[in-house]
């Protein structure tokens, strides 16, 4: 009777600090052309990546942009670009890689994009179509791999339907894939 009682808090606590890790993760409803995804946002874990992409959000920076790379099999990729691939939105100063933070790109997870530079993630960031463990900084050719700071937890059909649009020769989608609005998700 003892032992039950012991397993049975033991498993209480677990479940609670679970609960609890969870409410601590931000959560974001990014609005599309194709429909709605909402991304838990690891920031217990990618504290950097997540301010950064949050301060984004609240600009509104990434209402009206677009996914202007899509690569099947592999990720797609917004935030950067306007409808006609234009860039005009201001960025803030690039932030640390934190791709040694423990996550990986899985297939749904959302990570920083960046130029070959380490440190040169601004406002743009991918989904992961697919596991790219060649991303993870262990496989990474350049040791320093991808942050990822976040995972679809609804709406991965939509992100496939993104993944599925008629692109031409340097995988921009040939029709605007435009992401109306990113938000906090509500309670």
């Amino acid at each position: 009777m003892t032992r039950l009682i012991t397993c049975t808090l033991v498993l209480g606590t677990l479940l609670t600090t679970s609960c609890q890790a969870k409410e601590n993760n931000p959560q974001v409803v990014m609005d599309t052309s194709h429909g709605k995804v909402t991304i838990e946002l690891f920031a217990d874990k990618a504290p950097v990546s997540v301010k950064n992409f949050l301060d984004y959000v609240d600009a509104k920076h990434y209402d009206g942009t677009i996914f202007h790379r899509v690569m099947p099999n592999f990720m797609i990729q917004g935030g950067g670009f306007e409808p006609g691939m234009k860039n005009e939105r201001t960025t803030h100063d690039p932030i640390k890689n934190e791709s040694d933070n423990g996550l990986f790109n899985e297939r749904g997870t959302i990570a920083m994009a960046r130029t070959s530079k380490p440190n040169s993630a601004t406002a743009q960031f991918y989904i992961n179509v697919k596991n790219n463990a060649d991303l993870d900084r262990a496989n990474a050719q350049d040791r320093v791999g991808y942050a990822v700071f976040g995972k679809v937890i609804e709406g991965m059909d939509v992100v496939d339907k993104i993944e599925s649009v008629d692109r031409d020769a340097s995988d921009r989608p040939k029709e605007d894939v435009t992401i109306q609005r990113v938000e906090l998700a509500k309670d």
